[in-house]
């Protein structure tokens, strides 16, 4: 009796241990400062003589005016700890609104938009591919449709998701997918929730994970732009990269948020990680389409892919908003530049590593 009680109670020990993964924290610390104060820019990560790199591709200086959307581009060694300035996309156009996502050492710069001194903004079709190695630009194809404040997503180190997104006068739901080996595009499944921009998103494997973002509705004749609070998982078919089998999940903890950094990371847990943004959507200087200043929040979470959950992993050590990418490098996760509290652009670096502990 004492030994199957034994094996009753390892038994148990064992179901315990299954239902309690270990707990994620976040580790964060400072890294070298921007050459300027930037916020909105699009991030890229890529390696170039076994160095690691992060690369920050235009967005809005602090002044925060038409004339204030910027070129500026640099990158930064992240084992010597220090930027440089690099030439920006060749057409000298500075841009908000874009991503940019690195494919086999190349990295893709898609879209966003342009202020003129009237404040009329245009959608892009650019697309630059950038080479680390050679520090060069080429224009390569054109997206079908014209897209800002996108989410973009890479899936076997060969396909570039841009999932929904504002272009021109409204959001869309599209998801086109841009295939680097044969400079083509085609139209994917579309995004299932209300089309949105400014939402975020990151992916593992074949699995992406996108949350909220602002919807444009017209209420009583006239438009508004309103939080769109939800979360949604997609799975890209095995056969078909075109096919993406949506699913609703539970919203995150805290609020709706728009402008956040989000990235997929697979190591040491495969989970989707959010930062920063804002509950109070705004244009590009801060103010909120309320008209009253949008300030970011603190409160970090993650999307843990292997219990279906989501889990809080502290806060950020200076709460930023206004971002268009994550970076990584040496295992540390990079969120560059943005806006702080106050609708301040910032030139701060901070970045963290990931830890597990057991849970209590």
């Amino acid at each position: 009796m004492k030994k199957i009680l034994t094996l009753f109670t390892l038994a148990i020990l064992a179901v315990s241990c299954q239902q309690a993964p270990k707990q994620a924290t976040l580790e964060w610390e400072e890294a070298a400062s921007l050459p300027i104060e930037i916020s909105n820019n699009a991030i890229a990560s890529a390696t170039v003589d076994g160095v690691p790199y992060i690369y920050t591709f235009s967005g809005l200086e602090k002044g925060k005016t038409y004339s204030d959307v910027s070129d500026f581009a640099a990158r930064y060694n992240a084992n010597e700890n220090i930027w440089e300035e690099i030439p920006g996309v060749p057409d000298k156009i500075g841009r908000l609104g874009s991503t940019a996502e690195t494919v086999n050492g190349n990295i893709y710069i898609f879209g966003g938009y342009t202020v003129d001194e009237d404040s009329a903004e245009a959608s892009t079709s650019e697309v630059f591919k950038y080479n680390p190695v050679a520090n060069t630009y080429e224009r390569v194809a054109d997206m079908l449709l014209p897209v800002e404040d996108a989410v973009s997503l890479v899936y076997q180190d060969r396909y570039i998701y841009l999932v929904s997104g504002w272009n021109y006068t409204n959001n869309v739901s599209n998801v086109q997918v841009y295939d680097t080996e044969t400079n083509s595009w085609e139209h994917a499944t579309p995004y299932p929730g209300p089309p949105v921009f400014g939402h975020a998103g990151g992916i593992v494997g074949n699995t992406m994970v996108l949350s909220d973002g602002v919807q444009a509705i017209v209420d009583d004749g006239e438009r508004l732009f309103k939080m769109s609070p939800g979360s949604i998982k997609g799975e890209i078919d095995a056969e078909d990269h075109t096919t993406i089998n949506w699913s609703r999940i539970p919203t995150h903890p805290g609020e709706a948020r728009y402008r956040m950094a989000a990235m997929g990371v697979s190591s040491p847990v495969e989970m989707i990680i959010f930062v920063g943004g804002t509950s109070n959507p705004y244009n590009y200087n801060g103010i909120g389409y309320n008209l009253r200043p949008a300030n970011p929040q603190t409160e970090v979470f993650g999307y843990r892919l292997d219990t279906q959950e989501w889990v809080v992993l502290g806060a950020q050590p200076t709460p930023t908003m206004d971002h268009r990418g994550m970076g990584k490098a040496n295992g540390e996760y990079y969120i560059i530049g943005g806006m702080t509290e106050g609708q301040s652009v910032t030139d701060k670096v901070q970045k963290f590593s990931i830890e597990l502990s057991s849970a209590n």
